[in-house]
């Protein structure tokens, strides 16, 4: 009898450590709920509208046994125009429509299922590198890409389609691989804490001898600063000078390192902390046709290619500071300069030819005809001439004192 009393025991012990089990296997799922649900803003619903009203007229097309179309802006110089008034290069009318057939059904099927990744990642908070986008393609079957350039083709076709309804790539969250520029000055950025969405302050004086680095997507960004001006350099060298000597202090402005032709994150990071507090942009250049015509003129008013982005990434307040033509003469750095290569005069004479932004501008037809006259180009370095702090305590100062002869 005794043996028979333990066995309820002995169940009921069984049940305890059952229970206990089916606990610990529900815990992950009571982690999984706490997830934080992914905030969408009024661009994230404007993004997913776009793709799914452009799902839903192919699909009724489909039904309908009417070829599906897709039409895009033609993105190239012949279909922009200019206004000085505006500020940068503005899409034309111009516009090509890829309908569905036997000759474009692969393109077609990247271009939807390209939307539709976007669409996912919008819906989670997530994103994809160019590079990324291009090897998710490769569980797609015959749709896959065969190589970078095509999803690239793609995708800025995407782009192009919704910069339509004011959207770019950022907002489809297809992000470039490369980063911005660096930023040190007078200036705190509010970014936020990708977990918890606290705001984060970032105090750009606070870096050493180090400095802020853009990040790659900058839409969600806010400013506080008392700076007078931004200074865009085009040459890491030239900033990390400025900032190890911290111009930025003596100056009152921001420093941003262009590094070259600026990223689309460093081009929309200065547009918005241009437009946000009302600051004027003074581009530091080299003094060759390719400084001008290409680093300047891209962060300005934008370019052909990119006609249908360029409303959000130019900076229509920028203003070339230098370093000009004149500037070799007044600063007598005539044994600092280097020839002009064919390509540069190639690309001078074709600024003046084909491109709006410099035929509408007197000042600027002067300036690279002077340059072509002269034969020579010259470096921000080409300065060190007269010392190494020489732009510094001399050319700096000297240029901001003649802000009206500043290039337009």
């Amino acid at each position: 009898m005794a043996a028979r009393r333990k066995k309820p025991a002995a169940k009921k012990t069984a049940r305890k450590k059952t229970a206990k089990k089916t606990t610990r296997k529900k815990a992950p799922a009571k982690a999984a709920a706490r997830k934080r649900t992914p905030h969408l803003d009024a661009m994230d619903k404007k993004t997913l509208s776009l793709i799914e009203t452009t799902a839903d007229r192919v699909h009724k097309n489909i039904n309908r046994r009417v070829l599906p179309e897709l039409k895009f802006p033609i993105r190239s110089l012949s279909n922009v125009k200019y206004s000085a008034k505006v500020g940068y290069f503005e899409l034309g009318k111009g516009r090509k429509a890829r309908a569905l057939s036997v000759n474009t059904v692969k393109s077609f099927a990247q271009t939807l299922r390209l939307m539709s990744i976007s669409k996912e990642m919008v819906e989670n908070d997530d994103f994809a590198t160019k590079r990324e986008a291009y090897y998710v393609s490769k569980n797609w079957g015959d749709a896959k890409f065969k190589d970078q350039p095509e999803s690239d083709a793609v995708m800025d076709d995407i782009e192009a389609l919704a910069s339509l309804d004011g959207l770019s790539r950022e907002q489809l969250r297809f992000y470039p691989e490369e980063h911005g520029g660096s930023v040190a000055g007078n200036l705190t950025v509010i970014d936020r804490d990708t977990e918890t969405g606290a705001p984060i302050r970032i105090d750009c004086t606070s870096f050493g001898t180090g400095s802020y680095s853009i990040p790659h997507s900058v839409e969600h960004l806010k400013f506080e600063t008392d700076a007078k001006f931004v200074l865009a350099i085009e040459t890491g060298g030239m900033f990390q000078r400025l900032n190890n000597h911290k111009f930025w202090k003596t100056a009152k402005c921001i420093l941003i390192e262009m590094a070259g032709v600026p990223t689309r994150a460093t081009r929309r990071f200065i547009r918005r902390l241009s437009d946000a507090k009302k600051l004027p942009v003074y581009a530091f250049v080299d003094c060759d046709p390719y400084g001008i015509a290409n680093i300047y003129r891209t962060l300005k008013v934008g370019s052909g290619n990119a006609a249908h982005i360029n409303r959000f990434f130019c900076v229509p307040r920028a203003q070339f500071l230098g370093v000009t033509p004149q500037d070799i003469k007044d600063f007598k750095l005539e044994d600092a300069t280097h020839p002009l290569a064919a390509v540069d005069v190639k690309r001078a004479k074709d600024a003046l030819k084909n491109d709006p932004f410099f035929k509408a501008h007197r000042p600027w037809t002067k300036a690279i005809n002077q340059q072509l006259k002269m034969g020579v180009r010259a470096e921000q370095q080409a300065l060190a001439k007269w010392g190494l702090n020489f732009v510094i305590e001399e050319y700096l100062p000297r240029k901001l004192r003649a802000k009206k002869s500043f290039l337009p």
